[in-house]
């Protein structure tokens, strides 16, 4: 399983958690009952605003696309690391490899836009809602659906047309459940410091100044509702505002520190942790923090359920 260069390897070999071997039977099962509730609450989450006429709001469809997304990257990462976990390491074609690397990208430039586009619509609900509905009216909404996944499907393309260019040699094993970035240019014997700089010029747009842009835009929400008069309507608009920004600080912390500190200095077991983190934890979160505590939701889940009965 090596190779002088990318044209003699034609696959990697994840090793996955192969440190800690003992867990392994723990470790799958964990993950795949997270896999599974990840996946029956955001497909539950995307049936109940397709078929509702309650939720036709542009912020329940941001969180359809939302949803989505996490659909899209939880299906990229998960069978495949379970997988890995079942037989102690696996291997996956270098088309594979690049496949899955471009979805999970994909996926998570679309999410940061994603909510970036709620924090906004956030925004004009609680700060201007006498304009709210003229400013953020469907033909809105979509413009930011559509940005935000054309970039999202854009600019992964860049850096993979960039990986398919260099040379890979010695070892072609990946100390990863998954193929990611840094991983795949510590096998690279090219000089991979134009894609480096090119993926730390992508991220400055797409997670620096949007997260920026998410507490900017919180900041003026926390402001408008501490003159709410009503105690009830300010802790009911604090905790919507405070799951949201729990999720965003988790989501944004673990992929700054993943994709803009240089990735050489971080250990492989920290940088699996944050990518467990990323991928497997807050997919689930999403249905959960965002939806299924949402009245709206709820009352359209009933509805739901009522009539199948």
């Amino acid at each position: 399983m090596s190779g002088i260069n990318r044209t003699s390897i034609r696959e990697f070999f994840l090793l996955g958690f192969n440190h800690f071997p003992s867990l392994t039977p723990f470790l799958f099962t964990l993950f795949l009952i997270v896999y599974i509730l990840t996946m029956v609450g955001n497909v539950l989450v995307v049936i109940l605003i397709s078929i509702s006429h309650r939720l036709k709001t542009p912020m329940y469809l941001f969180l359809r696309n939302l949803s989505i997304c996490e659909v899209l990257s939880t299906t990229d990462i998960v069978p495949k690391m379970l997988q890995v976990l079942l037989q102690g390491g696996s291997t996956i074609s270098f088309t594979d490899c690049m496949t899955q690397l471009y979805m999970f990208a994909a996926a998570g430039i679309a999410e940061c836009l994603l909510l970036t586009s709620m924090s906004y619509d956030r925004y004009l609900a609680i700060c201007k809602p006498l304009h709210y509905s003229s400013i953020m009216n469907f033909k809105q909404h979509l413009y930011l659906v559509i940005f935000s996944w054309l970039y999202g499907l854009v600019l992964p393309a860049i850096t993979i047309s960039f990986i398919y260019s260099f040379d890979f040699c010695g070892s072609n094993a990946l100390d990863h459940f998954f193929c990611d970035l840094a991983p795949i240019l510590e096998l690279s014997c090219s000089d991979t410091s134009t894609v480096e700089f090119e993926v730390f010029a992508q991220t400055i747009p797409v997670f620096i100044f949007t997260f920026i842009y998410i507490v900017g835009t919180y900041f003026n929400i926390f402001l408008a509702i501490m003159r709410i008069p009503s105690e009830t309507g300010r802790q009911k608009a604090f905790s919507t505002c405070s799951s949201h920004l729990t999720v965003v600080c988790t989501y944004y912390s673990t992929m700054i520190i993943l994709y803009v500190t240089p990735n050489r200095r971080q250990s492989i077991t920290v940088n699996k942790m944050l990518s467990l983190l990323y991928s497997v934890v807050t997919p689930l979160l999403n249905p959960v923090i965002y939806s299924l505590r949402n009245q709206e939701i709820r009352k359209s889940l009933s509805s739901l359920f009522k009539r199948k009965v």
